[in-house]
């Protein structure tokens, strides 16, 4: 099959990065959530007249969600 062919062959393509992905469980899944909650805010926050105050309401969401990260 077709299918299962391409299936093997990205295995085989990104083999090296699947096992460092396996042992040693580093992701960006931090940073991604980080840069969403970032647009949602700049999506919000549409008529901000000043920058700082669209970078201050940044701060204050980051460090209220800084502490509901688990490990």
């Amino acid at each position: 099959m077709e299918e299962f062919n391409a299936c093997i062959t990205a295995f085989h393509n990104w083999s090296r990065e699947i096992i460092n992905s396996i042992v040693y469980g580093y992701n960006n899944g931090y940073t991604e959530g980080t840069n969403n909650v970032i647009k949602v805010i700049k999506r919000n926050a549409y008529g901000y007249h000043k920058f700082e105050n669209l970078r201050k309401r940044i701060f204050l969401v980051s460090s209220e969600n800084s502490h509901q990260v688990t490990t």
